[in-house]
């Protein structure tokens, strides 16, 4: 199997972080924070770790700031509905995943905000100089996705950051498709909180995610519940982590995200370099191919996706024919519609290909002789018929 569905979830991961969960399940399957014995102190001192190499890696001026959540989702959700009040205006890119949208139209739709959506240029990046021009007095939340999971155009949010800075208008930063690979940052990205996933570009497994909140981001807890301190009170902790962590921690999660983590710390400039060499051979490849229009320029700054349509063509027979090669890729609208409002390909959907750190140039040479081949066999059957 040629795996190129990287930008859903990075696969096959390090051999280290196999062997940090399945050492954590053999030796400490424990509940960190939950007891005194030997066993629990050993599990709380590997998340802190975990939260400790976060920190260094996110920019975070303490690692309590560093918040585990369940998924890059359940960090967003905390975020936005921890942080908005009844009255506010929110400003999103055009590029956002449903993980951000859907929370938002919950709330537009009892009445309690309103949503402005920021329009990028022809190459759809975003400006500076329209943000400034976006705010009003009303503007409580800018929610940045750093990089599209359909085109992979990575969006100039350090500058955007700097305008919200100014403005002193937090800012999100949906960090999806870029922690790991892109540098990820609260300073550098002038970001009120980033959220993000352990499974894509950090290597990590599934069912762990990550808040990293500057110090002055304060959202209200999303959960509550136990959390192993100030048991005596039925209100919840006010202090970090505990805020925002209730019930029990995905041990196994957090030590796989710490082996990715170190993993990633060392290697992620070459692993960035090496994906986009590799998006870059494919899009050159393909682009031989009959009927192929790539969505998202190739004259931006872009993450290992390539995405396309051919017209008259169902996308979801290209992966199915794709996958009868075993090829694995995704097709669809990837839980991004807003972005395919702006690209014209809402109808229809999108081909993508997102590459990992395991591919090999042989594979990219291989998927483009059968995409080639597909597409030949398909225009022959078109014009016979």
């Amino acid at each position: 199997m040629i795996y190129l569905d990287n930008a859903a979830t990075s696969f096959p991961k390090p051999p280290e972080v196999a062997q940090a969960m399945a050492g954590t399940l053999e030796k400490l399957g424990v509940n960190p924070g939950r007891g005194g014995h030997k066993l629990a102190l050993c599990a709380g001192n590997l998340v802190q770790r975990c939260r400790e190499e976060l920190a260094d890696f996110l920019g975070a001026d303490d690692p309590s700031r560093i918040i585990f959540t369940a998924s890059c989702t359940e960090a967003l959700n905390l975020a936005i509905a921890g942080t908005l009040h009844d009255g506010d205006e929110v400003i999103v890119s055009h590029a956002e995943h449903n993980a951000v949208m859907r929370v938002l139209e919950k709330y537009v739709r009892m009445g309690h905000l309103t949503v402005k959506v920021l329009q990028p240029d022809k190459e759809g990046i975003l400006s500076p100089d329209a943000l400034r021009l976006a705010f009003s007095k009303r503007t409580a939340l800018v929610i940045l996705c750093h990089a599209s999971n359909v085109t992979g155009v990575i969006q100039p949010v350090a500058a955007l950051g700097e305008v919200c800075e100014a403005h002193h208008i937090p800012l999100l930063v949906d960090a999806a498709q870029t922690a790991g690979t892109e540098e990820v940052r609260l300073d550098t990205l002038h970001a009120s909180m980033i959220a993000l996933p352990g499974h894509k570009g950090l290597l990590g497994p599934q069912g762990i995610g990550v808040l990293a909140l500057s110090k002055w981001a304060d959202p209200e807890p999303l959960v509550l519940g136990g959390t192993g301190s100030t048991s005596e009170s039925y209100r919840q902790p006010l202090m970090l982590p505990d805020r925002y962590e209730s019930g029990t921690l995905n041990l196994p999660g957090i030590a796989g995200l710490l082996a990715s983590t170190r993993f990633v710390k060392v290697h992620r400039k070459e692993i960035a370099s090496y994906e986009k060499a590799l998006a870059t051979r494919l899009r050159e490849q393909l682009s031989s191919c009959p009927g192929i229009r790539f969505q998202g320029s190739s004259e931006v700054p872009h993450t290992g996706i390539v995405s396309f349509t051919v017209p008259g063509l169902d996308c979801g027979m290209i992966a199915d024919e794709l996958n009868e090669y075993s090829i694995a890729v995704r097709s669809g609208l990837h839980c991004a519609p807003s972005i395919h409002s702006w690209l014209g390909t809402l109808g229809s959907g999108t081909v993508r290909l997102s590459v990992g750190i395991y591919n090999t140039e042989q594979d990219i040479d291989d998927v483009a002789d059968v995409m080639e081949h597909i597409l030949k066999r398909k225009s022959r059957f078109s014009a016979s018929g």
